[in-house]
């Protein structure tokens, strides 16, 4: 009984600025009991390196990859996956995303390449070189990943998301804002998952997260999530949003907000800059 899986990278700029940090997101449900059922947004700590022999004999090596993926055992989780079939461009592609979890890019990059070239049309692998040209800061390269990914696979919100994180750090906030929109549209949660097990790499490096809140707090202005918006336009300010006044008065989208008591607290408030 094994379902889909979904082996993608998302990428998540809203951390500490240069911090190579990526998050893993599980997407992938699992024969149920071997890691107390199918894998969940949130778990709890990893548990114990030892993992029952007879339990672990019953699964596949894909399987026990995704058990040692789930307990931050990276380098168990690639042993796993490369005891599998070498033609599998999904376990090849797993490969690549331990090796990205583990900030070896120059691996993980082989591995994504390596599943590209098992099965030409896989949309995720595609997606995932996109996530090691953005964290080396090729944005170029890392667009042009993307998308060829959604050339392959147009509703996954994930491409999306990660096509409008890398124009956003290029500097082209509208481009980011209808990438970001689109994604938005095809997954209203996109930007609010959390989760540190999974399939999706989420890359935290943005320079400048006041301004990516203060985008965000845009986007979600202009979708109607005003409770979204105003909570990510205090996270801005929080990190010390330029000009604010300026911003918070001019900006079109917040034409409705402008008349909520929340919102003009705002404008008065001095946060403490984190």
């Amino acid at each position: 009984m094994k379902a889909g899986c979904r082996t993608s990278v998302l990428l998540r700029p809203e951390a500490a600025p240069e911090a190579k940090m990526v998050s893993l997101r599980i997407l992938t449900c699992v024969f149920l009991g071997y890691v107390g059922g199918a894998f969940a947004m949130q778990l709890a700590p990893p548990s114990p390196r030892v993992v029952d022999p007879a339990a672990a004999a019953k699964l596949t090596p894909e399987q026990r990859g995704d058990v040692y993926m789930a307990r931050k055992l990276f380098r168990d989780a690639i042993d796993a996956y490369q005891s599998g079939a070498k033609t599998s461009a999904v376990l090849a592609n797993k490969v690549g995303i331990a090796y990205h979890q583990l900030g070896d890019f120059a691996a993980a990059r082989r591995s994504y390449e390596r599943s590209i070239k098992l099965d030409k049309r896989y949309a995720d692998a595609v997606n995932n070189l996109g996530t090691v040209f953005y964290a080396q800061k090729n944005f170029r390269a890392a667009i042009s990943r993307y998308r060829k990914a959604i050339d392959l696979s147009p509703e996954s919100a994930s491409f999306w998301s990660n096509l409008g994180t890398a124009w956003y750090s290029r500097g082209k906030f509208d481009e980011m804002t209808k990438a970001y929109q689109k994604a938005l549209s095809l997954d209203p949660n996109i930007f609010e998952h959390r989760g540190m097990v999974g399939t999706e790499l989420q890359d935290r490096t943005v320079a400048d997260r006041a301004r990516y809140h203060y985008e965000l707090a845009r986007m979600y202005a202009m979708s109607g999530k005003n409770e979204l918006a105003l909570q990510y336009l205090r996270k801005s300010l929080e990190e010390g949003l330029k000009d604010k006044n300026k911003k918070m008065a001019e900006a079109p989208e917040f034409a409705q907000l402008r008349e909520t008591d929340e919102f003009k607290l705002l404008l008065v408030l001095e946060p403490r800059v984190l």
